[in-house]
């Protein structure tokens, strides 16, 4: 039904999702990274924006070194295969950003929290190590069934979220194969959803392989074909 149709340009699809100062999660896992989608957002002279991932890579970089980015919330952030995050480590020195820094799984655990629609998630993590020493004002909650002290890991609720997949229907429904990290998770923990695609099927194709459906349509809020998306 053209009126279900959710896809449109990448330049409208940014414009219309991506504000100034945005909390943007960013998806991707080694691949499936949203490149095009990020440099349509320095192109639009977007900033003073939030980004958000459990294990960041050379995009984060990129966009700090533009000067979009004003905050990183993350559990690791670096380029692997070819060193660190230079731009990264530059803005921290200067103080030019502001860091937030996590562990992966506390990162998973945030916008799991959120996926369900919940303030916190409890836990064990957090509660030992350098971490909670290192500035995280963690609260705790006791069990109501062991009594015991469980950090609670607060929910993390990012205004957008950028996603490349593989490929997705006219109406939004997206299919993603391959390992997808904290994709999933992030996009659904989201309040919009933009969405890259190698390539738009028919709906035939989509149902021929429900599994690989990860993001339904009812959450995107935008779509664009953009083969090569990722690199």
């Amino acid at each position: 039904m053209p009126g279900l149709q959710k896809l449109t340009s990448l330049g409208e699809a940014i414009s219309a999702n991506v504000h100034q100062g945005d909390t943007v999660f960013v998806a991707g896992f080694g691949h499936l990274v949203p490149f095009a989608a990020a440099h349509e957002i320095l192109r639009q002279r977007i900033g003073g924006l939030t980004l958000a991932r459990s294990g960041a890579d050379i995009l984060f970089d990129q966009m700090i070194a533009a000067g979009a980015v004003s905050k990183v919330t993350f559990g690791y952030l670096g380029n692997p295969g070819i060193g660190l995050g230079h731009a990264f480590r530059r803005a921290a020195k200067e103080g030019s950003i502001e860091i937030d820094e996590w562990t992966n799984f506390s990162i998973m655990l945030r916008l799991h929290a959120a996926r369900m629609g919940l303030p916190f998630m409890p836990s064990r993590i957090m509660q030992i190590g350098d971490q909670p020493s290192g500035g995280k004002d963690l609260k705790t909650v006791t069990c109501p069934y062991t009594g015991d002290e469980l950090a609670a890991i607060p929910a993390l609720v990012p205004d957008v979220a950028l996603v490349h997949a593989q490929q997705a229907d006219a109406a939004g429904n997206v299919q993603i194969w391959g390992v997808d990290g904290d994709t999933v998770e992030g996009a659904l923990a989201s309040d919009r959803i933009v969405v890259t695609v190698e390539r738009i099927v028919g709906r035939d194709e989509i149902t021929a392989a429900p599994e690989r459906t990860r993001i339904p349509a009812d959450r995107v809020s935008a779509l664009a074909e953009v083969p090569w998306g990722a690199h």
